[in-house]
């Protein structure tokens, strides 16, 4: 898996070091994995990872990478930095903990994060948000999608203040439907759920009786762009949502099912409100063309997510919350 080729020998030519909270999801893992492949001998002196505690990530057969304790971020030395913050408790942890505890404890990552911003040398940071941060107010939304949206968009207003005090660039994500290598949580994705059902046989099973409309993007495309985006270092707060053609889940698994050679299953349709969680894919598709990043198309993403999954149970892929 690699970066954009132009952008990858831009990060090598930067002198910035580069750090990530929240390494040991799949955000972060796939991040590592690209930055490892892009940067090679440079990778050790020049990327820094940070998580819920101290851990060895194995990213492959031969790749490990040491995770520092996020208490420790704040004891980097100053250094002109890129920070990409995944850390966050996600949304299967609100449906499991206390309100209160829930927000506690993502208010308490964020203003770890906050407080090292500044000493250790921040110029531009990445803030990977969610598209769940649309359904803060909404009253018909699940209440855990709620609480884990209003803690993603209090995130987004937190850091954005720093950026703008500070005159420093920022570049915020909300993400909605990715795909590749290093997903976790394989049940929780439709997309990793159809996968595996394909890889033992089939049918691809597709359980929802209703219209359920999703957007898929490569995390290395999205990732792509994320590092394009800080290499401009343009002084400004810039959001954009991830983006990907709009398809349905019976086509998204007839795909799948085509591609592996199997049949799928999906019972009858009863109607029903669609279920839609869609990003603004026309200015997501403004930016890759700007910064030159072509876009991968859903049966690449399809390949590269099977590939991963085919050899997954050998790199003990973390269920870790702490993203």
């Amino acid at each position: 898996m690699t970066f954009t080729a132009h952008i990858a020998a831009a990060l090598r030519q930067s002198e910035h070091r580069i750090v990530l909270t929240g390494a040991s999801g799949w955000l972060g893992r796939a991040t590592l994995d690209l930055l490892q492949n892009a940067l090679g001998d440079a990778f050790a002196e020049r990327v820094f990872c940070f998580g819920s505690r101290q851990a060895e990530l194995r990213l492959s057969e031969t790749q490990l990478i040491m995770q520092r304790p996020l208490a420790d971020l704040a004891n980097l030395p100053y250094q002109p930095t890129y920070l990409l913050h995944f850390a966050f408790l996600t949304k299967d942890r609100a449906e499991t903990m206390q309100e209160a505890d829930y927000c506690a404890a993502n208010r308490a990552i964020r203003q770890s994060v906050l407080d090292a911003l500044d000493p250790i040398g921040v110029d531009a940071a990445f803030i990977a948000s969610s598209g769940a941060a649309q359904f803060a107010d909404d009253m018909l939304a699940k209440p855990a999608m709620r609480l884990y949206g209003m803690l993603k968009r209090e995130d987004e207003g937190a850091f954005a203040a720093w950026a703008e005090s500070q005159d420093k660039s920022l570049v915020i994500a909300r993400i909605f439907n990715l795909s590749g290598p290093h997903i976790n949580k394989l049940p929780s994705y439709a997309l990793s759920s159809f996968i595996l059902d394909a890889l033992s046989g089939g049918p691809v099973i597709v359980q929802a009786r209703h219209d359920v409309r999703r957007g898929y993007v490569a995390i290395r495309e999205l990732m792509s762009l994320a590092f394009a985006l800080l290499l401009e270092r343009r002084h400004e707060v810039l959001r954009f949502d991830s983006g990907g053609d709009d398809i349905e889940l019976g086509e998204l698994a007839s795909a799948i099912a085509y591609r592996m050679n199997c049949s799928i299953e999906r019972p009858c349709r009863s109607g029903g409100p669609a279920d839609i969680y869609l990003g603004d894919d026309g200015n997501y598709q403004r930016l890759l063309e700007r910064h030159g990043i072509d876009r991968v198309s859903l049966v690449e993403q399809i390949d590269e997510t099977a590939v991963f999954l085919k050899r997954a149970s050998t790199l003990g892929i973390s269920q870790d919350s702490y993203a």
